[in-house]
């Protein structure tokens, strides 16, 4: 799957957001080694607490139909002029699934006319995860 591909997935996904409060719509798409793609938008709450991103909200439905492994890369969009990254709760939910296969996986990181590309361990660098369990 192309960059564009799987952004153009995530965007997708963003039309489906539910953000009547906040009316940032999030939509993110993962891509795993088999080349299955599984997408997620955000989902608000009037109890604002309770929202879901769009990450996560991939990352439980990648787990939902027992994708364990394999995560190859994430693209994330949303709204604003600058690319949008995950938030820290996010980064911890992708860095689980990417442990559970031993990958560093891309993170594109998309804005309106430029994405950002980084690695998951860029963004959550010394994370905790199943192997500090061990």
């Amino acid at each position: 799957m192309t960059d564009e591909q799987l952004i153009a997935a995530a965007r997708d996904a963003a039309r489906h957001s539910y953000s009547p409060y906040s009316g940032f719509a999030v939509g993110a798409a993962l891509v795993f080694a088999d080349g299955s793609v599984v997408t997620g938008t955000n989902i608000e709450n009037a109890s604002y607490g309770l929202a879901l991103c769009a990450e996560t909200v991939a990352v439980s439905k990648a787990m939902a139909d027992g994708v364990r492994g394999g995560l190859v890369a994430v693209a994330v969009t949303g709204p604003g002029t600058e690319p949008i990254t995950p938030c820290g709760r996010c980064r911890q939910v992708l860095n689980e699934l990417a442990q559970l296969g031993g990958t560093d996986p891309d993170i594109l990181c998309v804005g309106p006319d430029a994405v950002t590309r980084l690695r998951l361990s860029d963004l959550l660098p010394y994370a905790f995860g199943p192997a500090s369990l061990a």
